[in-house]
């Protein structure tokens, strides 16, 4: 089973991650992860802080000589902005730095509730944590899934549908489409969209607002029979939807036709079944379904769209209550994006990722990379032959 833990705090020293599962011999090194890294920084709408810090990777332990022991992998992302903060988040007992106290909670965010639920009076030992700053040290252990996918021939890739009420054309090809949308600086495939949502972008800036949208990972080259339907928990579709909405501002997520299938008669949604006797293999000439079929993929490509709302920290405030004195006023203003659909869409890759990676790992098991190759091989030869 492929499992970790993250921790770290927005402004603290670092972010760090052990990951666990990741079987012998798999090739891994830190600029495989960095790429991810810097996708993630890009795209139009972001703040500042993207030209502070330009994040990389170290392992720790886990990976000697290039690829993986077997052991479990220690991941560290450290904070350049640290310098800045050392005094305000340092770990030694001492008073708190006055200035940097928050007792204002932002609407939309984890302020409040977090503050309620943990007895914090300072507000800012929630949002360093809440922050999706996060992601970042989640993108690099999705990285690492990505690499062991990669040896089975597993693609998984993302692009931008709709950033503030701009719609992109339906994609008929996700790979032409990645490929396209990495060239755009909203991650957009289509490139008049592309245009009309910067514009979009630019005006939220200058009324002070924010923007969300909806991107939409797509996994190909699947085998068939990942997941299962024999207990709740086990369903694809459902860890899936979950690693989906783990991701900060997001809120909602839909497979395949989603929520357009409950529109539609059941003879327009479901994808018929042939036979390619020249391939040996079960075959669909449409993928409503999004590769997912009881929880189980079908051998279709896997297609996973997000929807994300806009950033809640505005440079136009909403209104607000200090938590120490109960009087009204307008929220604390944090250094903040205008829009981050396009690099969530790489957030999104890495947590489809991992989730996909442990499916493969839990099918096809293995301490080695090549005990689990070995595993693959056999099941597809079975499967052409059912």
């Amino acid at each position: 089973m492929l499992r970790y833990l993250n921790a770290g705090e927005s402004h603290g020293q670092c972010l760090i991650a052990v990951l666990e599962g990741v079987p012998a011999g798999l090739p891994l090194t830190a600029e495989m992860v960095n790429v991810d890294l810097t996708r993630r920084q890009g795209g139009y709408g972001r703040s500042g802080r993207m030209r502070i810090e330009k994040d990389r990777v170290e392992f720790s332990c886990g990976v000697r000589k290039g690829k993986t022991m077997g052991n479990p992998i220690g991941l560290v992302i450290r904070n350049k902005d640290w310098e800045n903060w050392k005094h305000v988040m340092a770990v030694e007992p001492g008073p708190a730095v006055t200035e940097k106290v928050i007792t204002r909670p932002r609407p939309g965010h984890a302020d409040l509730v977090g503050a309620i639920k943990y007895g914090h009076r300072d507000i800012r030992n929630v949002l360093e944590k809440a922050s999706a700053r996060e992601t970042a040290i989640r993108v690099a252990v999705g990285a690492v899934a990505k690499a062991l996918l990669a040896e089975f021939d597993i693609r998984i890739v993302s692009y931008t549908m709709e950033i503030g009420g701009i719609v992109a054309p339906k994609v008929e090809d996700p790979l032409l489409a990645y490929e396209r949308a990495e060239d755009s600086q909203v991650r957009c495939p289509d490139p008049v969209a592309g245009e009309k949502m910067v514009e979009q972008i630019r005006f939220a800036k200058h009324k002070g607002d924010t923007l969300g949208g909806i991107f939409e990972v797509v996994v190909t080259n699947l085998p068939i029979g990942l997941g299962s339907y024999a207990q709740w928990d086990r369903r694809l579709s459902a860890r899936l939807a979950m690693a989906a909405m783990s991701i900060q501002a997001m809120k909602g997520v839909e497979i395949g036709l989603g929520f357009e299938s409950a529109r539609r008669f059941g003879s327009e949604v479901h994808d018929d079944i042939y036979h390619d006797a020249e391939e040996k293999r079960f075959v669909r000439k449409t993928n409503n379904a999004g590769g997912l079929e009881g929880g189980i993929t079908n051998g279709q490509p896997i297609v996973v769209r997000v929807a994300m709302k806009p950033i809640a920290t505005l440079y136009s405030p909403k209104d607000s209550v200090d938590i120490e004195t109960k009087e009204p006023f307008e929220a604390t203003v944090q250094r903040s994006d205008i829009c981050t659909v396009p690099a969530a869409g790489v957030v999104g890759e890495a947590v489809i990722a991992f989730e996909m990676a442990n499916a493969m790992i839990e099918k096809f098991g293995g301490d080695s990379l090549d005990e689990m190759k070995r595993n693959f091989e056999a099941y597809q030869a079975y499967v052409k032959e059912f």
